[in-house]
């Protein structure tokens, strides 16, 4: 239906506060001919008081999945489906097939000795490894091998393919990319290498050997391109460096020890459009509540909790994902008193703090913490 065959009204100062009229719809109907339109009939819509997501808070439980991803095993080749992956499709986004906001993600299962062909887009994405033994990723002829909790870039217009090794075991990843994002912004390609593979140009695993040595810059190694040239980030470090840093801190009130992960040639986000942290809740650690700008995706790396979420509390445990949409009242809770959880999270932060966007806001009432609904 037209706009014009809405009512305006908007009883607030400083907004759109117009009464329809026969006259009025009759101007609106004339525009609308032209493809135009009175600012005033929309200004409600697109300028809200706040941000207002179309994206609704989901759990992914992996216990529900695992069975339904292993299937399609049986069901399709890599070959015939390009990428056997099952997406997760939040319900206020399906008409860009989100997991939430402008974020893609999916649960890719491959077999010993499978490989997806070579390919690039200008989606930028992530992988990061669930189980199996024996997956790795060539990027532009770098290969990485890759175990659980390891974390994998595979950026916009870099030549990548996925596969698992003939004496591993099935694989299962998560996925991530920008493709709505690039998508809305309408720039979005994908090419097939020409010859389906590329061949490994240098030795494996060269990338995060040469540039993941504890703040050790490699002499004469130059990088000027947008995202990091580490390309994978294993689990083992990380996990060690959040409990040397948890020795010494407090934390955030709001995310508990949480560290971001890097490009170590600029000390900014690991690529342009996306951004991964991984924080550790400590033994029964309740943050507080805030709320900011931007999509996150979260990943349940280590451990078993819950999250409230717009005043409405989700459980989840290890392998789980779940989102927290813009602007959304958000807390965490590690569910044991004795060992620490770990959250992955993958997130919009370049995009939103690049163009200014980036705002943050704390839960004032009740110590912090939001009244469960």
């Amino acid at each position: 239906m037209s706009g014009s065959r809405e009512n305006h009204r908007e009883d607030v100062i400083g907004r759109a506060n117009v009464e329809d009229t026969p006259e009025l719809l009759a101007y609106y109907d004339e525009l609308d001919r032209h493809s135009a339109g009175a600012l005033w009939t929309v200004a409600n819509k697109i300028e809200p008081w706040q941000p207002k997501s179309q994206s609704v808070p989901v759990v992914w439980r992996y216990r529900d999945l695992r069975e339904h991803v292993l299937r399609s095993v049986q069901l399709v080749t890599p070959e015939k489906a390009g990428r056997r992956v099952i997406y997760l499709n939040n319900p206020g986004r399906t008409d860009v097939s989100a997991a939430v906001g402008w974020i893609y993600a999916g649960l890719q299962v491959m077999n010993p000795g499978e490989v997806a062909s070579a390919h690039r887009h200008s989606a930028s994405a992530i992988r990061f490894i669930m189980e199996g033994s024996g997956a790795y990723t060539v990027v532009d002829g770098h290969k990485m091998t890759l175990g659980a909790n390891d974390f994998v870039l595979t950026p916009n217009g870099t030549w990548h393919e996925h596969g698992v090794s003939a004496d591993g075991t099935t694989c299962l990843w998560q996925d991530g990319l920008d493709i709505p994002f690039v998508n809305a912004m309408e720039a979005n390609f994908y090419e097939v290498h020409p010859d389906l593979s590329q061949a490994v140009g240098y030795a494996v695993d060269d990338m995060t050997k040469t540039w993941g040595n504890a703040g050790l810059t490699p002499a004469g190694q130059r990088w000027s391109k947008g995202y990091s040239p580490m390309f994978k980030y294993e689990w083992a470090p990380t996990y060690e460096a959040l409990g040397k840093f948890a020795q010494c801190t407090d934390g955030s009130p709001f995310d508990g020890v949480m560290m971001e992960y890097v490009n170590p040639a600029t000390n900014g986000p690991v690529m342009q459009t996306l951004g991964a942290s991984m924080q550790m809740l400590r033994p029964g650690e309740h943050t507080r509540a805030h709320r900011h700008t931007g999509s996150y995706l979260y990943h349940v790396a280590k451990g078993r909790g819950h999250s409230i979420i717009n005043g409405k509390r989700f459980d989840w445990q290890e392998r789980d994902i779940f989102c927290v949409p813009s602007w959304a009242w958000h807390e965490h809770v590690n569910g044991s008193a004795s060992d620490d959880a770990c959250l992955f999270c993958l997130n919009d932060l370049p995009v939103m703090r690049a163009l200014g966007l980036y705002r943050e806001e704390a839960f004032g009432d009740n110590g912090g913490h939001q009244p469960l609904v």
